[in-house]
């Protein structure tokens, strides 16, 4: 099993960057597909970056295309979402989650964390 806690989330401005990172428990979380996803308010929860074990593939949501970049640092059980050019559209909730050597998809992931709050003013 593998526990995820994000961080990172805060109030921006349009334009702006911003980077969050999720921190994994255990000794084997190279070993899992990383996720990450968010949800705005009154909206279900939407896909928006994957990354495979090793970090050599990766899959984005149309809507971040050329504006986020997933990334991890397997020695230090972390991912991250390096977030430019936000977009007050981009405010949702974000959520890191895993899946045990998993396809780079948007669907079947069995571990999440609990969110961390993302805000882009106009």
């Amino acid at each position: 099993q593998v526990q995820l806690v994000e961080s990172g989330g805060g109030l921006v401005q349009a334009g702006d960057p911003l980077r969050l990172s999720c921190a994994a428990s255990g000794r084997t979380f190279s070993s899992y597909t990383m996720g990450w996803f968010r949800q705005a308010p009154r909206k279900e929860r939407e896909f928006v970056a994957a990354l495979s074990c090793t970090g050599g593939v990766t899959n984005y949501a149309d809507a971040v295309k050329g504006r986020f970049t997933i990334s991890r640092d397997n020695a230090e059980n972390t991912v991250y979402l390096q977030m430019n050019s936000l977009k007050p559209e981009d405010t949702a909730v974000y959520y890191c989650a895993a899946k045990y050597w998993g396809a780079v998809t948007t669907t079947s992931y069995n571990y999440w964390g609990q969110g961390t709050q993302v805000t882009v003013s106009s």
